[in-house]
C-alpha cells in the first residue's frame, strides 16, 4: 500500500446511512483512509428505521460492538420476526420469523414433511414447528447455546446513528458541520472534487460517498444517474411515523398491520413504541391517514408526527464516477420487512470489499452496481408477495394489488411452490427458504405437491418425527425468560416493563 498516497474519502449527510458507513470505514480501513463526514444539524434525518433483520447482528460484531451496550445506548429491545394481520384477508394473521421451522432433509425443505404429515392425519400447524415464533408469541427470549434463537432488534436509529458517530470519531473520522451549498466536478473527468458549504468552505476527497437522503445531492443532483420508478409493484408512496410512550412490556416481535390502502407498523423499544401508517395516496389522503394513525395508537404521545413521502425505486446507478449512494439516496423499498438498514448495511460492507486505493476500476463499479440492483429487486419481489397473494377484494387499493402484473421471477417463485412445494433462492439472497415458505403459506399459497423423500419415513417414524419437534420447541420455550425482564438485566437497567 505504500505506493498509495492517503485516500481522501468524504461522507455527505450523516443519520443512520453516513454513521453507519463511517464508523464501519474508520475502523476497517484505519490509517490507510483520510475519512471526513459532512452533516448539518439543521437538516433533519427521516429517522424512522427502528426495526432490523438479524445480518444486523453480524454487522456489530464485526465492528466489535458490545451488544450490551448497543442495546443501552439505542434502547433496543430483540425481534423474533413481524406479525402480519389482515394481509391474506380481514382478520387473519401470520407470523414471519427469523427461525428454521422444524427440520429440513438436503433434499427438500420441512415443508413437505409437514405437508405428508397433513396427509396423514396431522393436524398441528406450521407455526408449532419454529422456536422463535412460539418464543414471540409467549413474550420470551435468551441467547441460546450454538445461537440458536434467530434474532435482530428493534431500536431507536436517531440514537444508533449518535452511538456509531461516538465510535467513528473515536477512531478517527473529522465531523464538519455544515450544508452542502455545491458539488464541485472536475469538467474533464465529471468526477467530484469538493463539497462546498454554505460558508464558502471545500471539503476535497478522492472518494465521495452520498448519504443525503431521498434529496441524493451528490449521485442525482450533481451526477444525473437517473432513478427507476417502481411505484406499478408497490404502489404505497406516503408514511406518516410517531413515537408515543409504552403501556405495556415490549413484545419480541413487529406488527404490521394492513388497511384498506396500505398497512400500519408497531415496533416496541424499552422507552417507547414507534408507530406510523404507510397507505396510497390515491386511495388516502395525508389528514385522513393522520387521523387514522392517531386514533390507533396507545400511550401519551412523545413527538409531532413526522410526514415522508416517497417513490418505491432504486437509482439506475448506486455508484457512478468517484461517487457511491448510501441509503435513501441510492433508492427507496418500504420498511414492510425492515430491510432499510439492512440495505445500507450491504452497501457498506461491499463497498469496503470493492475500496479503490488507486484510480477507481470500472469493473468493480459495473459489479458493485449489479449486486446492488440485485438486492434491491430480490427484496422487491419478497415485498410485492405480501401485496399481490391476497384474498382481500374490499377496497379498491387491494383490488389494484390483487391484479396488478409482477416481475417474471416473482410469479416463478409463486408458480413454483404451489405446484412443488419448493422454493429455489440464488446465491446469497437475501430472504432464506423459510422466509418465503411463511409468508406464501401466510398469503395464502398452498401446494399441490410435495417432495417423495418425505414418504420415506414410516408411519411411526413420521410420528415420531413431528411430535419430537414440538416438544423440542415447546420445551425451549418454557425454559426462557420473559422478554423484558431479559432485556433489563442484559443491557443492566431497570425493568423496562411499563407499569
Amino acid at each position: 500500500m505504500s505506493e498509495y498516497s492517503r485516500r481522501r474519502i468524504v461522507i455527505a449527510g450523516g443519520g443512520t446511512a453516513g454513521w453507519m458507513a463511517a464508523a464501519a470505514l474508520a475502523r476497517t480501513m484505519g490509517e490507510a483512509i483520510e475519512l471526513t463526514l459532512v452533516e448539518s444539524d439543521a437538516i433533519g434525518t427521516v429517522g424512522v428505521g427502528e426495526s432490523t433483520i438479524p445480518p444486523l447482528v453480524t454487522y456489530n460484531r464485526l465492528l466489535g460492538i458490545s451488544e450490551a451496550e448497543f442495546m443501552r445506548e439505542t434502547q433496543a429491545t430483540f425481534k423474533l420476526g413481524i406479525e402480519f394481520e389482515n394481509w391474506k384477508q380481514q382478520g387473519e394473521k401470520y407470523f414471519h420469523s427469523f427461525g428454521l421451522t422444524g427440520r429440513d432433509h438436503w433434499s427438500a425443505g420441512f415443508q413437505h414433511f409437514w405437508m405428508h404429515g397433513q396427509a396423514k392425519g396431522h393436524d398441528a400447524s406450521f407455526d408449532e414447528y419454529c422456536l422463535e415464533l412460539k418464543a414471540a408469541y409467549e413474550g420470551r427470549f435468551a441467547h441460546l447455546p450454538d445461537n440458536r434463537m434467530n434474532y435482530a432488534y428493534q431500536l431507536d436509529s436517531t440514537l444508533y446513528g449518535r452511538y456509531l458517530r461516538k465510535l467513528a470519531e473515536a477512531d478517527g473520522t473529522n465531523r464538519i458541520e455544515g450544508r452542502i451549498a455545491q458539488v464541485e466536478l472536475t469538467p474533464e473527468s465529471g468526477n467530484i472534487t469538493a463539497l462546498v458549504l454554505d460558508g464558502g468552505q471545500r471539503i476535497e476527497g478522492d472518494l465521495f460517498i452520498d448519504c443525503t437522503g431521498f434529496r441524493a445531492l451528490l449521485i442525482e443532483g450533481a451526477l444525473h444517474v437517473g432513478y427507476d420508478d417502481w411505484t406499478h409493484y408497490l404502489p404505497c408512496d406516503g408514511a406518516i411515523a410517531v413515537q408515543t410512550a409504552s403501556v405495556r412490556p415490549p413484545i419480541p416481535y413487529t406488527r404490521a398491520i394492513a388497511h384498506d390502502a396500505g398497512w400500519q407498523w408497531r415496533i416496541p423499544l424499552q422507552h417507547r413504541q414507534g408507530n406510523g401508517i404507510v397507505y396510497c395516496s390515491r386511495y388516502l389522503n395525508r389528514d385522513a391517514a393522520l387521523d387514522r394513525l392517531l386514533s390507533s395508537t396507545e400511550g401519551q404521545r412523545l413527538t409531532e408526527p413526522n410526514f415522508i413521502g416517497f417513490t418505491t425505486g432504486a437509482r439506475r446507478k448506486q455508484w457512478h464516477r468517484n461517487c457511491i449512494a448510501v441509503g435513501l439516496s441510492g433508492g427507496f423499498l418500504e420498511p414492510l420487512e425492515s430491510t432499510s438498514i439492512h440495505l445500507i448495511q450491504r452497501a457498506i460492507l461491499r463497498l469496503i470489499r470493492m475500496l479503490p486505493m488507486g484510480e477507481v476500476s470500472e469493473r468493480d463499479v459495473a459489479e458493485f452496481n449489479d449486486q446492488q440492483l440485485t438486492d434491491m429487486v430480490q427484496v422487491r419481489d419478497f415485498l410485492i408477495l405480501h401485496y399481490k397473494a391476497t384474498d382481500r377484494r374490499d377496497s379498491p387499493f387491494w383490488r389494484q394489488c390483487a391484479a396488478m402484473e409482477i416481475p417474471d421471477s416473482l410469479t416463478q417463485k409463486i408458480e413454483l411452490f404451489r405446484e412443488t412445494g419448493r422454493v429455489f433462492r440464488r446465491n446469497e439472497e437475501l430472504f432464506a427458504e423459510n422466509s418465503w415458505v411463511q409468508v406464501m403459506m401466510g398469503q395464502g399459497i398452498k401446494p399441490r405437491a410435495y417432495h417423495p423423500v418425505a414418504t420415506k419415513l414410516s408411519d411411526g417414524e413420521l410420528d415420531q418425527l413431528l411430535a419430537g419437534l414440538r416438544d423440542s420447541v415447546a420445551k425451549t420455550v418454557a425454559s426462557l425468560p420473559e422478554h423484558h425482564t431479559y432485556v433489563a438485566r442484559y443491557c443492566g437497567v431497570a425493568d423496562s416493563a411499563a407499569a
